[in-house]
């Protein structure tokens, strides 16, 4: 008991001294300065309020011809009028792209919520940054959100919530100096999307050691080589925080053997950093198993799981799928010039031997670096995302 006691003395300590070694602007935010006072503005973007104005949320007129566009629940509202949830969401069509976003800077996105529907893999999410031409973040939305399969799992950490009953949370920060740009495209082909969703921020100055924020989506379907790269070609300084892998295991014996790798900062044929197996990257071991049931363990905590396992279900399923991700919030991956980052498909063979196999990988990487940054590779077509399901 007196040992736990002295531990949380030491963890307050320690958030009061981070609190008081920061310049506090509004995005330095912890349990240990919320009652600390601050001229950052908070504003807040919704279907209720387009473009995040003071004063100018829930405005739509159910009665107001012109806005029939706009006001999607006027039916719903007619008898209540103005200011009764009269455009909670918007509709995207097929093929269409929509701007849910743009914000005059300096700033920094806090917070991220939306329930969008239809196919997760099938909804392009891109962010930009200070007027960039090239997105900053590119990625189907439910692998942003660590979520591929079109499927509800359960998902607590601090990065990223994902909350009943279809519910995607984002919580990385994301600081601009003159503008952000968020669109959202629907590559469905046939079906519209409704999009709900909330974008908060906040209007503050932005330090210059802040960086931006970058995610990239990549797939391997199958793996060349039994490799599957997570990313490659990054040019400048900063860090990598986080990795969400969507993985379809084509073999009937354990998988994750294969070792993630960082080549960083000039690294050649070996790395820097060196993991040990798949399963110890994601902060488990021993194949996630349960001994007890000798099942796979589902796990979610606050910097890494294994919040997904679809099994075979005798039919149509016919592989494993596994979701996992590992934040690196407290443990930064920090780069000077370049880095790249590898995993290995490798399992094992029946007489004790590695398999170097051909798995479906789709990863999520997350990381913040000066700009400018190198311009991503083509995100796979429709078909090549993809993941087929009846």
């Amino acid at each position: 008991m007196k040992k736990t006691f002295l531990l949380l003395i030491a963890l307050a300590a320690t958030v009061c001294v981070s609190a008081q070694n920061y310049p506090f602007n509004g995005l330095d935010m912890n349990m240990g300065n919320l009652s600390r006072l601050s001229n950052a503005k908070t504003r807040s973007i919704s279907p209720e309020n387009f473009k995040g104005e003071p004063g100018k949320g829930g405005m739509a007129d159910p009665k107001d011809k012109d806005l029939t566009n706009t006001a999607n629940s006027a039916g719903a509202a007619r008898d209540l009028g103005k200011g009764w949830k009269v455009n909670p969401y918007i509709i995207v069509k097929p093929g269409e792209t929509i701007t849910i976003a743009e914000i005059d800077g300096p700033g920094a996105i806090q917070q991220i919520w939306m329930t969008p529907t239809g196919n997760w893999r099938f909804t392009i999410i891109r962010m930009y940054w200070d007027n960039e031409k090239e997105p900053s973040v590119e990625c189907p939305v439910g692998d942003f959100f660590a979520s591929a399969y079109n499927e509800y799992a359960q998902l607590s950490s601090l990065a990223i919530c994902v909350n009943p009953g279809s519910a995607f949370n984002c919580y990385w920060q994301m600081p601009f100096r003159k503008k952000a740009r968020i669109t959202i495209e629907n590559i469905n082909t046939r079906d519209q999307m409704s999009l709900y969703y909330q974008i908060n921020y906040t209007l503050t100055e932005v330090p210059d050691d802040q960086a931006y924020f970058h995610a990239q989506f990549r797939r391997s379907n199958p793996t060349q080589g039994s490799l599957h790269t997570l990313i490659d070609g990054v040019k400048g300084k900063g860090q990598y925080v986080g990795t969400y892998l969507a993985w379809r295991v084509n073999d009937n014996a354990w998988w994750g053997e294969g070792e993630i790798k960082f080549f960083m900062d000039g690294d050649k044929e070996f790395p820097t950093i060196c993991g040990t197996g798949t399963e110890d990257y994601f902060c488990g071991s021993y194949n996630f198993e349960n001994q007890k049931t000798h099942q796979y363990q589902e796990f979610t905590t606050p910097y890494t799981g294994m919040h997904q396992v679809i099994h075979p279900d005798g039919l149509y399923r016919a592989v494993t799928s596994f979701g996992l991700y590992r934040w690196h919030i407290l443990d930064p991956i920090r780069f000077d010039s370049n880095l790249k980052v590898t995993i290995q498909d490798l399992g094992w063979r029946h007489d004790g031997r590695y398999l170097n196999q051909k798995s479906d990988i789709s990863s999520t990487s997350f990381w913040y670096q000066t700009e400018p940054h190198a311009k991503f590779p083509a995100l796979p077509s429709k078909d090549n995302l993809e993941i087929p399901k009846w």
